[in-house]
């Protein structure tokens, strides 16, 4: 016999879950109101906050959260989505196909080939080792070297290299000034020794002052002519991008490092052979935690590739937001792949949606490998209490400053978070700080 539990019962303990619902969220709201809306530094910006309780499935705190924001370098949190999920284990470093008198490459836009930060490199030594002439195909390269809405003036910066689709070097040259004097005496007299990293026979000019503080280099917006001033440091180092030119300029640039001139192909290859870089994940890594623009951008041209056979990130974001992200709780305005663009524009909502979908999708103990936490990466002066509980990816760019990632509380709940601030006028270290109070409040109170 089955016992039926009276309607005024079911109300009475419907209503203590509401009221329950109620008091978190309230109490959420308390910790905002200290620690981010009641104080000054933030009095005339925009913020939208989401909270999201995993483990319950469903949202415990919202603020403007359907709000659009412009959310800097948490844009990488979308493309990281999209090479998780197109590209493979071991990312592609080249196709080719080898004739009776050629090799034909297929680039991949790999960005780690001859890249400072990886010491080995298959695909170097798979290209060094061959004994026929070589040609790269030019065939799937459909995109442009600079992103949508990028700054102009931001050219000479190394956050903001070009886009191509055979990357070398990191597609910025490194200017060394080395002194090697004892005194400093000798060292203002002393000539400095300037040297980059690569080589290169590109136009070079020294100028002639002498009292310049800082060592610098500057290129000219149109071509790759560098202008450079010593400086009195005794050791400095200087990264400036270089102009791709499509394939023009990797050309160049390899025919030094390989000691043999290669060619440019416009015929279209059915490519039989592979070679693997190394494993995706450590791109991945490195992409989020130091929040690399052009590992970013040139991530999202490889996962292009392999879903669509052709480098096209405005198709490939087209064909996430149409499939894999329709599910978006606001369409958002999706610019470039690392954010560096004002033009992004997503909600809190959304990057709680994407973040769960990660979740599910790839699991957290693989994204805890990939997302930074505290006392890390981008996180490295920040959440020091709370390192190995919070996974993160930061957002900054003048008047814009985000974080959304994971957080587990003392509870053992996991919590899934977005923070999007906008229009703020204060050095960003003292916004990260009041996210940072909010952020440990909720870890430990809910």
């Amino acid at each position: 016999m089955r016992m039926l539990i009276p309607s005024r019962i079911i109300i009475f303990l419907f209503g203590i879950i509401f009221l329950s619902s109620c008091s978190v969220s309230r109490n959420i709201q308390q910790l905002a109101n200290k620690n981010l809306f009641n104080d000054s530094a933030l009095a005339n910006a925009h913020t939208g906050i989401s909270v999201f309780d995993a483990n319950a499935n469903k949202f415990i705190y919202n603020y403007q959260a359907d709000k659009y924001f412009v959310p800097a370098s948490n844009t990488k949190i979308i493309t990281l989505y999209a090479g998780m999920k197109y590209l493979p284990d071991s990312l592609v470093g080249l196709k080719y196909r080898e004739t009776t008198d050629t090799l034909f490459v297929v680039p991949s836009g790999d960005p780690s080939f001859l890249h400072p930060d990886f010491s080995s490199q298959p695909v170097f030594g798979f290209l060094k080792k061959q004994s026929k002439p070589i040609a790269i195909a030019t065939n799937n390269w459909k995109a442009h070297a600079l992103g949508e809405g990028w700054m102009w003036d931001d050219y000479n910066d190394p956050y903001m290299a070009e886009r191509s689709p055979f990357p070398v070097y990191g597609n910025v040259i490194r200017w060394i000034q080395v002194r090697d004097s004892g005194s400093i005496a000798a060292m203002a007299r002393e000539e400095a020794f300037i040297y980059s990293e690569p080589d290169i026979n590109w136009k070079v000019n020294f100028s002639s002052d002498t009292a310049a503080q800082l060592f610098s280099v500057q290129r000219t917006l149109t071509e790759n002519k560098f202008f450079i001033t010593q400086g009195r440091e005794i050791n400095a180092e200087r990264r400036v991008p270089f102009i791709t030119n499509g394939l023009q300029s990797a050309l160049e640039l390899l025919k030094d490092s390989l000691g043999e001139a290669i060619d440019s192909s416009s015929t279209i290859i059915q490519p039989n052979g592979i070679i693997h870089s190394r494993p995706s994940d450590s791109l991945f890594k490195i992409m989020m935690y130091r929040s690399d623009n052009f590992f970013a951008e040139q991530v999202l041209l490889m996962a292009s590739n392999e879903k669509l056979g052709i480098m096209d990130d405005r198709q490939l974001m087209q064909y996430l937001l149409n499939n894999e992200m329709r599910g978006f709780p606001q369409t958002p305005r999706w610019a470039d792949g690392s954010g560096l663009s004002r033009y992004n524009l997503f909600t809190p909502h959304d990057f709680i949606w994407i973040l769960h979908k990660m979740k599910n999708e790839f699991g957290m103990e693989r994204l805890k490998t990939i997302f930074p936490t505290g006392g890390k990466g981008t996180l490295s002066n920040y959440y020091h209490g709370d390192s190995g509980f919070i996974y993160a990816k930061t957002g900054t760019m003048s008047g814009v400053l985000s974080l959304s990632g994971y957080l587990y509380t003392k509870t053992g709940k996991l919590l899934i978070f977005s923070v999007l601030v906008n229009n703020h006028r204060q050095p960003a270290w003292i916004i990260r700080k009041k996210v940072e109070s909010f952020l440990h409040g909720l870890r430990v109170k809910y």
